[in-house]
């Protein structure tokens, strides 16, 4: 399996200085091969582009101290970026053409196989980089023993900091998934509680109101300042620390919760969301973009192929209007929190109807060995109230003790 793991870099000025200037160069070839596509009339293939770097070295001196697997790297992120805006386009999105990149858009640079080897200099950690040299590096985490590195991407955050990306791939089997899988749970995401699942449980969504006010205080200051001025410059970096907390908090909540489920259950069924068409609706959208549904869905997903867990994504159309219990459908305003069923009068949470329903849909996807009543029939009596039966706070000893075994990555 693929993994991407994560570390701290701590270079010096001298080495830092090299770091700039290798991405630097690797930007201005970015944008070299962006004006060479423009130009053509035919797009050539990408490794015929990649064979005329050796000819660009001859009258391009900075070309030659970047180890040439990095420039190799460059072309194919343009490459990448072109096939990217293509499947938007055919998706019927209206996407404009590939951009010039200026300085403070292009932060990376990607090492591919070779040209990189992890060291212990005199008991400390460092990541020997071709052409740069030795980087003391954090490593918070031991990489597998049974695991091979296949590139590492260094970046630069907009923070200043430094860190390098292995992608890593481990030599071990799936574990693998049960023919009846006995744990199973449902999962419907919201706003005010992130998450309702069929075992009764409310998880609350974190309170960041804090973070934002901080962050929110550092961008009214930033205006304030003249752009470009050293005041400003001082301001931006801390507007970026602002930013850098917030996302490292909101992640670190959502390894925890996705973690959680991929181990406690044998199979997770949640809804199929269009997270990004989610956020672009009017009204509400900061709030969904907070929420951050599609990285915790995408969190969620792999961490259930790493443990053997079925993860099913069903259709998500009519989960909150329809009875677990006798399927007939109720129309209800988004403020009525409570589904009542006029035709068979099952009570529940609004949201524990839409998990009972999204459950049944991913036994029904997976057609794994379950009876054929729907789960809720078969769990409660028709005439039981179904609601939260505890609402989990975020950062709550109950939080931490269901999330207790999980990793942040």
């Amino acid at each position: 399996m693929h993994y991407n793991y994560k570390y701290r870099l701590t270079p010096s000025e001298a080495l830092e200085e090299e770091l700039l200037h290798h991405v630097d160069t690797c930007r201005q070839l970015y944008n070299h091969v962006h004006h060479l596509l423009n130009e053509a009339d035919d797009i050539p293939a990408r490794y015929e582009v990649q064979g005329r770097l050796p000819d660009l070295k001859t009258w391009w001196d900075d070309l030659g101290d970047v180890h040439s697997k990095v420039l190799q790297m460059v072309v194919k992120r343009v490459y990448d970026n072109l096939s990217t805006l293509k499947a938007q386009k055919e998706n019927g999105r209206a996407v404009g053409m590939l951009k010039w990149k200026p300085p403070r858009e292009y932060r990376s640079l990607t090492y591919n196989q070779s040209g990189f080897e992890l060291k212990n200099t005199s008991g400390r950690p460092t990541l020997w980089l071709s052409k740069i040299g030795e980087i003391p590096i954090h490593l918070h985490r031991d990489i597998p023993e049974n695991a091979t590195i296949k590139q590492v991407a260094v970046k630069r955050e907009p923070t200043g900091e430094w860190y390098a990306t292995f992608g890593i791939d481990v030599n071990e089997d799936t574990p693998e998934k049960l023919e009846n899988p006995e744990r199973v749970v449902g999962i419907d995401v919201g706003i005010l509680k992130y998450a309702h699942d069929t075992d009764g449980y409310a998880i609350k969504s974190p309170d960041f109101i804090e973070e934002r006010k901080r962050l929110e205080r550092a961008q009214r200051d930033l205006s304030r300042k003249e752009h470009g001025s050293e005041n400003w410059e001082k301001q931006r970096q801390v507007v970026a620390e602002r930013h850098s907390d917030l996302k490292r908090k909101r992640r670190d909540f959502l390894h925890k919760l996705s973690n959680y489920y991929a181990l406690e259950y044998d199979l997770v069924a949640v809804e199929d969301l269009d997270a990004k068409g989610l956020v672009e609706l009017p009204g509400n959208s900061r709030n969904r973009a907070g929420a951050a549904w599609g990285t915790f869905l995408r969190m969620l997903e792999y961490k259930c192929e790493r443990e053997g867990t079925y993860f099913v994504a069903v259709d998500p159309k009519e989960t909150t209007k329809e009875c677990a219990s006798c399927g007939v459908k109720t129309d209800k305003p988004l403020w009525v929190r409570e589904h009542s069923c006029p035709s068979c009068g099952f009570e529940a949470d609004r949201d524990a109807n839409a998990a009972w329903n999204i459950l049944s849909r991913g036994l029904e996807d997976v057609g794994v060995g379950y009876s054929e009543s729907t789960p809720v029939e078969t769990a409660l009596p028709v005439d039981t109230i179904v609601s939260g039966k505890r609402v989990v706070e975020t950062g709550s000893p109950t939080l931490k003790e269901r999330t207790a075994s999980a990793v942040s990555e």
